[in-house]
């Protein structure tokens, strides 16, 4: 199955919430993956452009987009980017595939 990163930022009222109480999110964010056929690898927090990054596995974008719209629709969520992911070994494929095509280059 394909794998895809997600990049969010929580807003401020998310993290007030958060300190007040504090949660483990993965287990929250889990939950809701094994109902949707989505599993879950990591969830992490780091500094930078957005909060935390999660890696999952699903069986197709459709899927991914449907969680990702049910894990955002409460709000507490302000950025959100999602990247599929490839292996080592399907990277290879396709550069030994790109290697059997050619393309001509804009001339100016």
């Amino acid at each position: 199955m394909p794998l895809f990163m997600s990049q969010f930022s929580y807003t401020s009222e998310a993290w007030a919430a958060l300190v007040r109480k504090p949660e483990d999110r993965a287990e929250v964010l889990r939950g809701l993956a094994q109902k949707m056929g989505v599993k879950l690898h990591s969830l992490h927090y780091c500094f930078g452009d957005y909060d935390g990054v999660v890696i999952m596995e699903a069986p197709d974008e459709t899927t991914v987009l449907a969680t990702l719209l049910a894990t955002i629709s409460p709000g507490h969520v302000k950025a959100l980017k999602t990247t599929t992911l490839f292996t080592v070994e399907q990277a290879m494929a396709a550069l030994r595939k790109a290697g059997t095509a050619s393309y001509r280059a804009p001339s100016g």
